[in-house]
């Protein structure tokens, strides 16, 4: 289902002028590969991997990739395509690839940079009339809390227990 899922966005999006939302749902199919991977194997011994924090340094750096991904991807969608929203569909796409990262490592902040892409994608889709698109990013952002809470949950149980 999410191969199908990612294959629908992918031509929703190039045909919708949202081109990088459209080869993000490519990055996506590689990148559910090593999540799936990580979740499995990442960890400490190279088991389950446990729900954790992102550290000062982390988000530093995701900060500075954030910041330089979405100029560059601006850049590239304001002059190489025909793109009529090359910032937001930039910092949405750069946001997602960051919330993506997060989730792969299980990092409880990645729900909070998926929170803000789909805060942005919402209005952005309803701009371009991708009306059922806008929806269902509405319900995905509902469920962004559900994980981001559950996740919380989660990190304060093994915190609880490792004091």
């Amino acid at each position: 289902m999410g191969i199908l899922n990612n294959i629908a966005f992918f031509a929703l999006f190039m045909t919708s002028g949202l081109y990088a939302d459209g080869w993000l749902q490519v990055v996506y199919l590689a990148l559910a590969v090593y999540g799936w991977w990580s979740w499995l194997r990442g960890g400490p011994a190279r088991d389950h991997l446990p729900t954790g924090r992102t550290t000062a340094t982390q988000w530093w750096l995701l900060l500075g990739v954030g910041v330089a991904g979405t100029a560059l991807l601006t850049w590239i969608l304001d002059t190489k395509s025909d793109s009529t929203v090359p910032l937001p569909d930039a910092a949405t796409t750069v946001l997602s690839l960051l919330a993506t990262w997060g989730q792969a490592r299980k990092k409880v902040e990645s729900w909070w940079l998926w929170i803000t892409a789909d805060v942005i994608y919402i209005p952005l889709y309803a701009y371009k009339e991708l009306w059922l698109t806008a929806i269902l990013y509405v319900g995905f952002l509902a469920l962004c809390v559900f994980g981001l809470r559950s996740w919380l949950a989660d990190v304060r149980a093994r915190e609880l227990v490792s004091v």
